[in-house]
C-alpha cells in the first residue's frame, strides 16, 4: 500500500513570520542594526536539517556544539572530528530517539556529556522576564547559544513537542527567531517572545514536566585533555556501580590499616575491563600523510598533555599506587597499549571496525618539533585483509632521573588508576574506620593540593562519573544542573 507523501507545510502566519519574507527581512535588519543578531551567523554557518523526524533535539544540539567549535574528541567520518546526530547517544539509544524522540532532560545531559557549559531551565523554574534577558544575552554574543523546547500547537503548527535553536531577537518588536531544524516542514521564522514562552510553558506528556530552554556555551578549556571515560562498552554500567557503590563499602567493611591496604582492596576487586572505562586520549595520524616532524599545533597539544601527565606522576597518591603495583607484579607495556591505540586509530581514520585490524609491529621513536623540542611517536604497522597501513601515535612523556640517566615515562596503568581514584567523590573514603588513615587518604585525594590543570582534568572525570550515575538512576529529568563536585 502506497504511503501518502508531503512536501513541506505552509507556515501559519500569523502568528509566525517567515524569515525570508519581506517582513521577515525587515525584522532581521532592525535586529542586526541593534546588535541582537550576533549569534545568528555562527549558527547559520552550521545549521542543519534533522535527519530523522524525531531527531530535532539531536540536530539542534549538533548545530550549537559545532557553532561553538567544541571538539568532540571522536571521529564523525574518515579522520574528521565533528558533531553529528549519530554521535549523540550516551544518554539515550538512537533507536529509542528515532522511535519516540528525546526528552528535555536527556538533551541537557547530552550537552553536559559533550563537554559544553550548560544552564537549563524549565518554565516553572524561571520567569518570562528572565527568559527575555537570556534571549538577549545569547543574541548579543557569539559564545552562547540557546535551544528551546516548545509545543508547536501554540503557533498553529502541526505536531507537538519540538526542539530548535533560537537564532536572534528583535527587542523593539519583542520577537525571537526560531531556526527550525525540521526544514523539510517549516522554514526559520520569527515569533512573538510571549507566544514562545507560552509554547514552552506546556507539559511534556512523556515526562509529566514542563518544557523550557537551555543556554549552551564553551568551557574555558577543552574537556578530557589527557583522560576521558568511555561509555562505548556496555560494561561501563557495572564499572560505574563498582566505583560509586562498591568501593565505599569495601573500604568501610574490611580492616584497612594503611594506604597500601586500601589500594589492595580496591585494585583486587576492580572489574577486569576497567581500563576500557578510562583511557588516555591519543593523537592519531597517518604516517604517509604527515610530516616527519611535529607541527606547532601538535607540539602545543602534546606539551599540555605532558604537563598533565607530569602533574599526575608528582602526586603523593601516584607514588603510593606505583609502589603498590610494583609489589603485585603489575606491568604495563607502552608498545602493547600503543598497538591497541594504533588499531583504534586505523578504525578512526578509515571508518571501519577495529576488530578487522591487527597491529603487526610497533616502533618507538623521537621526532623533532619547532625549535629543539622533541616528542615521542609510536609507529604501528596495522594490517587489514592483507593490506598494511602505517599509523603514528603521538605519545606524551615525562622524564625522571635514575642511576643510568634520564628515563622516559609514558601514560600507563599507574597514572590512569591515580586519575580514576582522584576523580572519586571525597565521601568515598568517609567509611574508613581508622580516623588517622581516613585523614591521610583525604589528604592524598584533596583537590586543594593539586595544580590547576590537574584539578580541571580530575573535575572533568568527576563530572562524567556524576552524569553517568544520573543516567543510570534515571534522574536526568529531575536534575538539570551541572554535576556538583
Amino acid at each position: 500500500m502506497a504511503m501518502a507523501s508531503l512536501y513541506r507545510r505552509s507556515l501559519p502566519s500569523p502568528p509566525a513570520i517567515d524569515f525570508s519574507s519581506a517582513e521577515g527581512k525587515k525584522i532581521f535588519n532592525e535586529a542586526l542594526q541593534k546588535g541582537t543578531m550576533e549569534g545568528f551567523f555562527r549558527l547559520i554557518s552550521y545549521f542543519q536539517t534533522q535527519s530523522e523526524p524525531a531527531y530535532c533535539g539531536l540536530a539542534s544540539l549538533s548545530v550549537v556544539l559545532n557553532a561553538l567549535s567544541i571538539d568532540p574528541g571522536r571521529k564523525w567520518k574518515g579522520p574528521w572530528r565533528w558533531f553529528d546526530e549519530s554521535m549523540l547517544d550516551c544518554c539515550e539509544p538512537l533507536e529509542v530517539v528515532k522511535e519516540k524522540g528525546i526528552s528535555f532532560g536527556k538533551v541537557v545531559c547530552l550537552a553536559h556529556c559533550s563537554g559544553a557549559k550548560v544552564e537549563a531551565f524549565r518554565t516553572n523554574q524561571t520567569t518570562i522576564d528572565d527568559f527575555r534577558k537570556f534571549v538577549m544575552k545569547c543574541s548579543t554574543s557569539e559564545n552562547c547559544h540557546m535551544i528551546s523546547t516548545y509545543h508547536r500547537g501554540v503557533f498553529k503548527q502541526t505536531g507537538t513537542g519540538h526542539f530548535s535553536p533560537i537564532g536572534g531577537y528583535n527587542a523593539e518588536r519583542d520577537m525571537a527567531l526560531i531556526l527550525d531544524v525540521a526544514r523539510f516542514k517549516y522554514p526559520p521564522h520569527w515569533v512573538p517572545l510571549k507566544l514562545l514562552w507560552e509554547a514552552m510553558d506546556s507539559i511534556d506528556e512523556t515526562t509529566g514536566k514542563r518544557r523550557g530552554f537551555m543556554l549552551i556555551s564553551r568551557p574555558h578549556r577543552e574537556p578530557g585533555l589527557l583522560y576521558t571515560l568511555s561509555c562505548k562498552d556496555e560494561s561501563w554500567i557495572s564499572i560505574a556501580k563498582y566505583l560509586k557503590e562498591d568501593v565505599p563499602r569495601l573500604v568501610s567493611s574490611q580492616h584497612v590499616d594503611s594506604v597500601e591496604k586500601i589500594l589492595s582492596v580496591v585494585f583486587k576487586s576492580l572489574p577486569s575491563n576497567f581500563n576500557q572505562f578510562i583511557r588516555w586520549v591519543a593523537e592519531i595520524r597517518i604516517t604517509e600523510d604527515s610530516n616527519q616532524n611535529l607541527s606547532a599545533e601538535e607540539k602545543s597539544r602534546l606539551k599540555l598533555k605532558q604537563l598533565v601527565l607530569k602533574e599526575v606522576q608528582e602526586t603523593e597518591l601516584f607514588k603510593h599506587i606505583n609502589k603498590f603495583l610494583s609489589t603485585v607484579g603489575y606491568e604495563d607495556s607502552l608498545t602493547y597499549a600503543a598497538a591497541k591505540a594504533c588499531c583504534q586509530g586505523a578504525e578512526i581514520l578509515s571508518g571501519t571496525s577495529s576488530k578487522e585490524f591487527c597491529c603487526r609491529e610497533t616502533c618507538v621513536k623521537c621526532v623533532k618539533g619547532p625549535g629543539e623540542a622533541e616528542g615521542t611517536v609510536v609507529t604501528g604497522v596495522v594490517v587489514r585483509d592483507g593490506s598494511e597501513q602505517n599509523v603514528d601515535l603521538l605519545v606524551p612523556s615525562t622524564q625522571t632521573d635514575c642511576e643510568c640517566g634520564p628515563e622516559a615515562n609514558y601514560p600507563a596503568g599507574n597514572d590512569v588508576f591515580t586519575a580514576l581514584l582522584l576523580a572519586l567523590p571525597p565521601q568515598t573514603w568517609s567509611g574508613i574506620k581508622d580516623q588517622a588513615l581516613m585523614h591521610e587518604m583525604k589528604q592524598l585525594i584533596s583537590m586543594a593540593s593539586l595544580p590547576t590543570m590537574l584539578q580541571e582534568e580530575v573535575l572533568h572525570l568527576r563530572r562524567q562519573l556524576q552524569l553517568l550515575k544520573r543516567c543510570q538512576e534515571n534522574k536526568e529529568e529531575d536534575d538539570l544542573a551541572a554535576p556538583a563536585y
